[in-house]
């Protein structure tokens, strides 16, 4: 099995319309995805991300600081998952509530590259 990252990205604010039922309804749905994927061990982890940061970049000793929300859309969450290729990963990222509850989610899908012992740096589709 090779690992994967879901990367959420959403418009930053996108369940502020949404009624208290339909934000209980996206949450069941997130639950009952998450279960299906830890049944089938496919998930490692998941977790939303809270909508505030800071952006750094620059050097050692001339560093910047600023916000990282700079555009309408930003990452929202992550799911860290198993499968046995980027098409099965696509598969799994497809079916995520995400897409049931609005039309401005999207899921970048990227591999994680693995170590492998003793050779160094692998990506997942070399092996």
């Amino acid at each position: 099995m090779k690992e994967f990252m879901l990367l959420i990205r959403n418009e930053i604010n996108h369940h502020e319309s949404w009624s208290s039922d339909q934000t209980m309804r996206f949450l069941k749905a997130c639950e009952k995805y998450i279960g299906i994927l830890m049944k089938d061990g496919k998930l490692i982890s998941a977790q939303p991300l809270i909508g505030e940061g800071k952006m750094i970049s620059g050097t050692k000793g001339a560093w910047k600081e600023g916000p990282f929300n700079e555009k309408k859309e930003v990452i929202v969450g992550y799911y860290h998952i198993r499968a046995k290729d980027v098409e099965e990963a696509i598969a799994i990222a497809k079916e995520n509530p995400e897409f049931e509850y609005g039309q401005t989610a999207r899921i970048e899908v990227r591999p994680v590259k693995m170590k492998e012992k003793d050779t160094g740096f692998i990506y997942p589709d070399k092996k």
